[in-house]
């Protein structure tokens, strides 16, 4: 296999299938869900070992994946399969993932004795000495909850809750809850007239940034938010 491609696995029903595809237009298709398809697939084949060159049979493709069309199965497993990462790529998506994390923790989290935020560096040390793992493909706050209860076993580390008044536009207000739904809880909802959402949250502070970044990308910056002092 070229240094330059790489593969996304498919597994289904004990059966796998393989396609070749460029390393750097998969991961952003991946993250992203953008990208010329034609320019992210190496070739119209699918195979169940890539390695060995075995191709997978019409017969296999139309039980498992519904289609005996190459084209068409390249378009299944791209969109549902595990992307094999680049050692490079990896490496460079555990470091940002880390740093945001790490970012994340220190914005957010004090030591209760002297109420001061533990510096970074201080977190990654504590990170180093736990080997606690960061997983490229989880989003920050998904993997916030879990680290910091392998970094309180080091560091003394307490954070608040933080109220919030919101309010999103009714255009944008049913993407929203989605995430609300989510992320925290809610209390006072309400439908206004003109199909604006406006309701009070609870969110610890830890993942506050997040969420507030999360709804004005999906706003456009229009949603309004004040905290409850």
């Amino acid at each position: 296999m070229s240094n330059k491609l790489t593969i996304i696995r498919y597994s289904i029903n004990d059966q796998n299938f393989e396609i070749f595809v460029n390393p750097d237009r998969a991961l952003e298709y991946k993250l992203k869900k953008t990208g010329e398809i034609s320019k992210i697939i190496a070739m119209d084949e699918v195979f169940t070992d890539s390695a060995k060159g075995l191709r997978a049979s019409d017969e296999k493709m139309k039980k498992h994946l519904g289609t005996s069309d190459s084209t068409e199965g390249t378009k299944i497993i791209l969109e549902k399969g595990t992307l094999q990462l680049t050692t490079e790529q990896r490496k460079k998506m555990i470091l940002e993932k880390k740093r945001r994390v790490v970012q994340i923790i220190s914005n957010s989290f004090v030591d209760p004795k002297t109420h001061i935020p533990h510096p970074p560096i201080r977190i990654e040390q504590a990170m180093q000495q736990s080997r606690v793992s960061v997983d490229p493909y989880k989003d920050e706050e998904e993997q916030i909850t879990k680290i910091v209860e392998e970094l309180r076993k080091i560091l003394p580390m307490s954070s608040e809750t933080t109220t919030l008044d919101i309010k999103i536009p009714a255009q944008f207000a049913p993407q929203c809850i989605g995430v609300l739904k989510n992320s925290c809880d809610r209390k006072g909802e309400k439908w206004e007239g003109d199909g604006t959402y406006t309701a009070q949250i609870e969110i610890s502070a830890a993942t506050k940034t997040n969420l507030l970044e999360k709804l004005n990308s999906i706003t456009k910056g229009s949603i309004e938010a004040s905290e409850v002092k």
